[in-house]
C-alpha cells in the first residue's frame, strides 16, 4: 500500500497596512478617504497632526475679507454664512467640507443645525485653495470631482479661489446669468467669472 503524504500549505500572513488616523482624513467621495495634505509627515513622525490641520494666515485672511464683503453688501437678514469647514453630508459614504457656504436662511431651519453634517446643499460653496494631499493620481481631479458633487447636490454656484495661483475658478448648473442675493431692489451681487 502506498499513503502519499500531503503537505498543507502554508498560511502566509499578509503584512499589516499602518491604519490612517480619522482625525488626518479630511473629505470622503464615494467612500474613498481623501487625507489632509502632509498626512504622510504626521505618520512618520515629522509633523504634528496639528501642523497640518489648520488653515494659513492667508487663507484665513481671504475668508475674512469675503465675510465682510458679505456682511456690508447683503447683510444677515436672509442668508446664513457659515465657515470653519462647514461639514456637509451629500450622500451614504460622501462626506465633504468647505470653507465658505451661504444658506438662505429659508432653507436651513433651525431643527437642521445640530452637532451632525448639514445634508441641505448650500446656494453657494465657495472653497480657497486645496488642503487635501494629491500624491496618488486618482486624486488629481479632485477640485472636478467635488464641484460636480456639489452642483449635483443642489448647489448653485461653486467658487475655487486657488492663492498661489491667483485664479478663480466658478462653476454653475445655471443656464443663465441670475443674481446671486436679490435681498432687497438696492442690492444685487453678480459674479463675474475670471478664468
Amino acid at each position: 500500500m502506498l499513503v502519499a503524504e500531503i503537505e498543507q500549505p502554508k498560511l502566509v500572513r499578509q503584512p499589516k497596512t499602518k491604519e490612517i488616523p480619522e482625525d488626518l482624513v479630511y473629505e470622503i467621495i464615494d467612500g474613498r478617504k481623501l487625507y489632509y495634505k502632509g498626512y504622510k509627515d504626521v505618520l512618520s513622525k515629522k509633523k504634528k497632526i496639528e501642523d497640518i490641520i489648520g488653515g494659513s494666515g492667508l487663507q484665513s485672511f481671504i475668508i475674512q475679507y469675503i465675510l465682510e464683503i458679505l456682511y456690508l453688501k447683503i447683510g444677515r437678514k436672509s442668508y446664513h454664512f457659515l465657515t470653519n469647514e462647514v461639514g456637509s453630508h451629500l450622500s451614504h459614504k460622501t462626506n465633504l467640507s468647505g470653507d465658505i457656504h451661504i444658506f438662505d436662511k429659508s432653507s436651513l431651519p433651525a431643527d437642521k443645525i445640530n452637532v451632525n453634517y448639514i445634508d441641505i446643499p448650500p446656494k453657494i460653496a465657495i472653497e480657497i485653495d486645496i488642503r487635501i494631499d494629491l500624491s496618488d493620481e486618482k486624486d488629481f481631479f479632485y477640485t472636478f470631482t467635488k464641484t460636480q458633487k456639489l452642483l449635483d447636490f443642489g448647489v448653485e454656484k461653486v467658487i475655487w479661489i486657488f492663492s498661489k495661483m491667483q485664479k478663480v475658478i466658478i462653476a454653475t448648473n445655471l443656464q443663465e446669468q441670475k443674481p446671486l442675493f436679490s435681498e432687497s431692489h438696492r442690492h444685487k451681487v453678480y459674479v463675474q467669472t475670471w478664468i
